[in-house]
């Protein structure tokens, strides 16, 4: 049972901007925050099970961090007893929300809230496009950010394929041709954005502004397809395939499938992202790159990893998760995407029919 939140409880702590001196303060307090007390509080992003740690995804070190990334800590008398870290996409201009930390029974809520408004206030200044987060829905997550004016919009299914099943085998160049898959190259960007179209809601379209010049950057950008594990791909070799489809469509280009592939350099799972369309079965692609993760991981036998293949999947992307766990995939956690607009959006300028008064 938790204690009563005292509306004084944080007045004697600070908010402040992370120090290097921090560090072991700051691995000590994302210890403490990966078990399951009600005197704890973080994102709670499923990946907290014994087969993949919080910590080695997320909990990084201070070193790893870009030079434009941000570290708030609250600092109570000395004691670090919150902690955020803010991603910053400098080609997109938004920011994501990777970690939010608070200890103590009655606190860990107000200290949680005034990190996230802190964040919010330095955006102001700052002005990115706009702010993202991904979070399991309990300990009050998802009614913290919507206090702080975030909407909801999306959720994702997490799978995850154990390290101990063996990966399928590599293809060879003729499977790949029998099947259609190939590379991803700026010269996709046009029929990629139609695919994500074809995929995604137009409601969630709007909300993410994913246009086309990120798809160019398709290899480089591994924001796109945005997912709630994106920010594990800053520490692995990204690659990108597609899967043209039979017909070509009416300009000949049209593409069925779409896999964004993440082999692990730091001590955590691989990561999958698949897009299709509706229609389109995904299985083939699906087994060609767990192929292409077993090929990268055996050409040197040091970056070998335990911790098996991670997926994020959007509820309405189904039935791409059938198709993962015909490959040996299996469904986790459930998280919540929400998301912030910091500037204003104003319609786009259209022609309308002329009138006359």
């Amino acid at each position: 049972m938790t204690n009563a939140r005292s509306p004084r409880s944080t007045k004697g702590g600070k908010v402040r901007v992370a120090r290097l001196t921090d560090l072991a303060a700051l691995g000590e307090l994302s210890r403490l925050c990966q078990d399951e007390s009600a005197a704890t509080r973080s994102l709670g992003l499923p990946v907290s099970g014994r087969p993949i740690g919080v910590f080695s995804l997320f909990r990084l070190p201070l070193g790893a961090f870009q030079p434009h990334d941000l570290m708030y800590v609250y600092d109570e008398g000395g004691r670090l007893s919150g902690l955020i870290r803010v991603e910053r996409d400098s080609v997109r201009d938004e920011w994501t929300i990777v970690e939010l930390d608070g200890i103590g029974s009655g606190q860990a809520g107000d200290i949680r809230f005034r990190l996230v408004n802190q964040v919010i206030r330095d955006a102001a200044k700052r002005g990115p496009w706009r702010l993202h987060v991904a979070c399991t829905d309990q300990d009050g997550n998802v009614e913290l950010f919507m206090q702080a004016g975030f909407a909801r919009y999306g959720d994702e299914w997490i799978l995850h394929r154990p390290g101990d099943q063996t990966l399928p085998e590599t293809w060879t160049e003729q499977q790949m041709k029998d099947c259609r898959i190939r590379s991803a190259t700026a010269l996709d960007a046009l029929p990629l954005a139609r695919l994500y179209a074809a995929a995604t809601p137009q409601p969630v379209q709007r909300l993410e502004g994913i246009r086309l010049p990120d798809w160019e950057r398709q290899g480089t950008n591994w924001r796109v397809p945005r997912s709630s594990l994106a920010p594990i791909l800053r520490f692995a070799d990204v690659e990108a395939f597609v899967q043209d489809s039979v017909d070509g469509g009416r300009e000949g280009n049209a593409i069925d499938g779409f896999a964004q592939i993440g082999v692990a350099k730091e001590d955590q799972p691989h990561y999958l992202k698949l897009l299709g369309r509706p229609d389109a079965d995904l299985s083939s692609l699906a087994s060609f790159a767990l192929g292409i993760i077993r090929a990268r991981t055996e050409k040197d036998a040091a970056s070998r990893r335990e911790h098996g293949v991670i997926a994020p999947v959007r509820t309405y992307e189904s039935p791409i998760d059938r198709r993962l766990e015909d490959a040996g995939f299996g469904t986790i956690a459930t998280v919540t995407l929400l998301m912030k607009d910091t500037l204003v959006r104003v319609a786009e300028p259209a022609l309308v029919p002329a009138g006359v008064r």
